[in-house]
């Protein structure tokens, strides 16, 4: 399982050190939650911090868009080059086209999923994707709990990147621990997203080993 944590839950005032912190204990990306305030009801951070994040960060970044006007946010973070920008399927009109103008930046292409948004217009775009992030509870704030029946609907996503595309990657975000994560692992699950589990521990380093 590989192990992203979302620094929406890290002590902003000393996010340099969370950062480092995180990556020391041993995650594979740090994952970045950007929020607009109109796509989601929360305002979070832009280019000018994640650039820093980036700078200090060991590992790759994953960055997550909940914003409208998608195509000028892809355009802020592209510079940044990180290794994940995702996009929700809900506000991007013109979904093949911007994850295109992802790709021919180098930067793998992600696309979101919301809660209620039913997974079948994926197999649309599934094959041109190298991940979709599954929201485990609606976006927009950390600490909430985790959405029962999205299980199935990994389990049915899973399927779909077996027939269609089998290197696309499956991230869940929201509500994760260790008292899920061994059956989102069993529904098919890669990588999972984790704020306040492993921010809100005390070692970090146990936090990360007990997901992966």
């Amino acid at each position: 399982m590989l192990v992203a944590p979302s620094i929406l839950s890290a002590d902003f005032l000393n996010l340099g050190s969370e950062v480092q912190a995180v990556c020391r204990a041993g995650c594979d990306y740090v994952h970045i939650d950007v929020m607009d305030g109109h796509f989601v009801p929360n305002l979070t951070i832009g280019p000018l911090v994640v650039q820093k994040v980036a700078q200090i960060a060991s590992k790759p970044l994953d960055i997550h868009l909940m914003v409208e006007n998608v195509s000028s946010f892809v355009d802020m973070f592209i510079p940044l080059n990180p290794e994940f920008i995702s996009i929700h399927f809900e506000e991007e009109k013109h979904l093949h086209r911007m994850i295109a103008h992802i790709r021919n930046s180098n930067i793998r292409p992600s696309v979101v999923l919301n809660p209620h948004t039913s997974e079948e217009g994926l197999k649309y775009i599934l094959e041109d994707i190298d991940m979709v992030l599954i929201m485990s509870v609606n976006p927009g704030f950390g600490g909430q709990q985790f959405i029962p029946n999205i299980y199935k609907k990994i389990q049915n996503i899973k399927n779909m990147i077996i027939q269609k595309n089998p290197n696309c990657l499956i991230e869940v975000d929201g509500g994760v621990n260790d008292k899920n994560i061994a059956l989102l692992k069993q529904s098919g699950v890669d990588m999972v997203v984790a704020g306040s589990y492993i921010f809100g521990s005390d070692n970090y380093e146990k936090a990360i080993f007990s997901l992966r």
